[in-house]
């Protein structure tokens, strides 16, 4: 199968065909993978966080509870209608129909998660996303990458070679790691423009 010409319409279709198609709500390997890069997040809290991909807003409910303000966004319609009702208790989160990397939106995020969307975006895309979140990472910004190590349609790229692509962006940027997870079934990877390790953080105040 080749690339589809419109993401957000073969998003969209199947959102159409199941509305959690991907089982973020009840699979324990969505929940569990969310518990670790939440755990891995260098800060307790953010003042502006941006999920690009939000799918049906799993993810972004988490992240709301550590964010003083949260944008969330999808390429497919459906997943945006159903991410809102998900974040409707949440005042401070804002959910958009974007398509990245082409709409990403203005200003800086000291706080930028790139969960299993990267992927999809081809080679230049990724790339074009990379760079988007470093530029407009804060001074005192967490970037984070995580992606699914088992593949999926032909035409998506291999987890290795987006979190080649991100490590190289964040090197550019003079970003530090501050975790590296290469679990069985996915990878995870936070840059920090701050060097301090947690605990170094804590004993520095």
């Amino acid at each position: 199968m080749e690339q589809p010409t419109s993401l957000a319409e073969y998003f969209d279709g199947q959102f159409a065909e199941d509305p959690d198609p991907w089982r973020y709500r009840t699979s324990w390997y969505e929940a569990r993978k969310r518990a670790m890069l939440l755990a891995s997040l260098p800060r307790v809290r953010y003042r502006r966080a941006f999920e690009p991909g939000c799918a049906t807003g799993e993810l972004s409910a988490a992240l709301a509870t550590r964010s003083d303000a949260l944008l969330s966004a999808d390429f497919a319609p459906r997943a945006v209608h159903t991410a809102r009702m998900r974040l409707a208790p949440f005042a401070q989160v804002q959910i958009e129909c974007l398509a990245m990397p082409n709409d990403w939106p203005s200003g800086r995020f000291d706080l930028i998660v790139v969960s299993e969307i990267a992927y999809y975006l081809g080679a230049e895309g990724c790339a074009a996303l990379a760079s988007l979140a470093t530029d407009s990472l804060d001074a005192d910004g967490t970037l984070v990458c995580c992606h699914w190590r088992h593949g999926g349609e032909a035409w998506m790229l291999d987890a290795t070679d987006v979190h080649e692509t991100f490590a190289l962006a964040a090197k550019r940027a003079s970003l530090h790691q501050v975790t590296r997870v290469e679990d069985a079934d996915f990878l995870l990877d936070v840059w920090s423009a701050d060097p301090l390790s947690v605990a170094r953080r804590e004993r520095a105040r």
